[in-house]
């Protein structure tokens, strides 16, 4: 994956609804302009990085892209687990990506509990290798404090917010 650490932005869109729901693990979904931008060597799978939401502190986070077998989606998706708790959702909020590394591929699991526990466990690894000097000095990263706002004037729709997807900066 040559195109690793690849850095993404745009819009938070409301997705299937289920990361808080039924896994109570939350996650921030880009829209189709982004997923669709990704390059070739970017397979599905899980990946560790980092992310911002807004202006705002960066934090680590795990994303799964591709169709979620166990849910058999019939639409690609790059869903982000953000590793921290947030108050209040954030939709139409603008979340700036770095993943910098690959964990595994994408499966279906026997049941919702083993589900759950393997994306636990993606958490625990993402945290774990993001400490390695290579990945925390991405932390730091100008592209996350080159985050555009929304615009002030116009709600933050798909419309009215720019979707940016680069690879560098």
């Amino acid at each position: 994956m040559k195109s690793l650490p690849y850095f993404s932005r745009g819009e938070v869109i409301r997705g299937f609804g289920r990361g808080s729901k039924e896994l109570g693990i939350p996650t921030a979904n880009f829209s189709d302009a982004v997923v669709d931008t990704l390059p070739g060597d970017i397979g599905t799978g899980i990946y560790y990085g980092w992310a911002c939401v807004g202006n705002g502190e960066v934090y680590k986070m795990v994303m799964s892209i591709g169709w979620n077998p166990y849910y058999k989606n019939t639409k690609k998706s790059m869903e982000t687990h953000v590793i921290h708790t947030f108050k209040e959702d954030f939709y139409g909020e603008i979340l700036s990506c770095v993943m910098v590394g690959y964990i595994r591929p994408e499966r279906s699991y026997s049941s919702l509990e083993a589900l759950i526990e393997a994306i636990n466990n993606d958490i625990e690894e993402a945290k774990m290798k993001l400490e390695l000097p290579e990945h925390l000095k991405l932390r730091d990263d100008n592209f996350f404090t080159s985050a555009p706002s929304p615009p002030l004037d116009l709600p933050p729709t798909s419309a009215s917010t720019s979707q940016t997807i680069m690879n560098g900066h």
